[in-house]
């Protein structure tokens, strides 16, 4: 099969450029052939036969930037002209979605089903919901002035974005992304996608709020590209937190408990603009941004690691890696978070945002050793999809839209 992936950034940025990357190499070694359209970069490492991109756009910097910005993050003329060049030459059997929204819009979807009609083709066009772009403007359910968990926007009600300033806090990018959420939703434009991935079942709840959504869907959880000849570290007396230094992963009220749990040493590994805090706790070990190796090391020597994220995480990669290493999670209880974590198992689950819980589900492993490496043990009996499974379940997918497309047309 002919698979065209889709994302902004085509440069290593975050969680959905490692998916693509990943998923596209396995799909390459498996036969198929795949390319990729995006935004162009210098740091860009896949691509496209005719070497079709948009330009990079960054909405922060620059007054032109600021200028174009209302018209560009609703609907891209360019990214439309650009796209077609890749769909006329390598006509795909697959056009895969990523993140995708602002710098390429939905104006692209448009671009693909012209396409189709101009060549009489069925072009399976599937989305992997990284976020939860498609029902919250902001993509986080999560109110940036206060912190506050809201999933009014989820069954439609756009307006709530400009009402709460929920992007950036801007009233101007409120009411953009307002804007965007009414257009497409009145214009149907997500329903021209035949499958929607879900990394969750909090996923599939959270956009089946939305009725053009609700049979969209389907679940499967991320794949864990970990060697299955992992070395053994003995436990070393830390806890882990691991992870970006913001508000919205719970690290203040972390921090508050570390200050009191004097103690317990941790260990931070990330980066964020909460640093300074946390390198002025005396029990805090701050090691910075880890990759590779001593990432590795670092998760699979921790005595547990704490996910304390306030916000409605979709499928954390830092939770189902340390349990595939062997490391027991202590974790809130919101999103997709609970779907990892076999609770008095593998890990324990407290209230998010609820200082005293975490606290006691903190202590509760800290003391007593005997129950964290069984935690450990069973962590060891946990399965998560492989790259290579993930992909022949991903090609299954393809296979079977396909023919419910060839199906109906005929």
């Amino acid at each position: 099969m002919k698979i065209l992936m889709v994302n902004k950034f085509l440069y290593p940025n975050g969680g959905s450029e490692t998916y693509i990357f990943k998923l596209g190499e396995e799909l390459l070694r498996n036969g198929h052939k795949v390319e990729y359209f995006g935004m162009e970069h210098n740091g860009r490492i896949v691509g496209n036969r005719v070497q079709s991109y948009t330009g990079a756009m960054d909405f922060h910097t620059g007054k032109s930037a600021r200028l174009l910005y209302p018209f560009k993050i609703i609907y891209s003329a360019e990214a439309r002209r650009k796209i077609r060049k890749v769909l006329e030459d390598f006509k795909p059997d697959v056009v895969h979605l990523n993140n995708f929204n602002f710098q390429l819009t939905p104006s692209i979807i448009y671009e693909i089903k012209s396409f189709d009609k101009k060549h009489k083709r069925n072009t399976v066009l599937l989305y992997t919901a990284h976020d939860y772009q498609w029902v919250c403007p902001n993509h986080m359910f999560r109110i940036p002035g206060n912190g506050q968990l809201c999933m009014e926007c989820a069954a439609g009600k756009y307006g709530n974005c400009a009402k709460y300033r929920c992007i950036h806090n801007s009233k101007i990018k409120s009411i953009l992304g307002s804007a965007e959420g009414i257009l497409y939703k009145t214009l149907k434009t997500y329903r021209k996608v035949d499958r929607i991935i879900c990394p969750s079942e909090f996923m599939v709840k959270a956009l089946s709020l939305n009725p053009i959504l609700k049979d969209k869907t389907v679940t499967l959880h991320n794949f864990i590209d970990i060697s299955p000849d992992k070395p053994e570290y003995e436990k070393k007396n830390y806890v882990l937190y691991l992870g970006r230094y913001t508000e919205e992963k719970g690290v203040l009220t972390l921090l508050d408990v570390c200050k009191e749990l004097t103690d317990i040493p941790f260990v931070f590994a990330g980066n964020g603009p909460l640093k300074e805090q946390i390198t002025g706790c005396p029990n805090i070990e701050e090691r910075g941004f880890l990759q590779g190796a001593e990432l590795k090391r670092v998760i699979m020597e921790a005595r547990f690691i704490v996910f304390p994220s306030e916000w409605y995480e979709n499928c954390p990669f830092s939770v189902m890696e340390a349990q595939m290493y062997g490391t027991p999670v202590v974790a809130s209880n919101l999103g997709g978070t609970p779907e990892l974590i076999r609770h008095g198992i593998t890990g324990e689950l407290f209230e998010s945002g609820n200082k005293t819980d975490l606290k006691n589900k903190i202590t509760k492993l800290w003391n007593n050793k005997e129950l964290c490496m069984e935690y450990s043990r069973n962590c060891k009996n946990i399965t998560f999809d492989t790259l290579a499974e993930y992909t022949e379940k991903m090609v299954r997918i393809y296979k079977q839209e396909k023919q419910i497309k060839a199906n109906k047309s005929q």
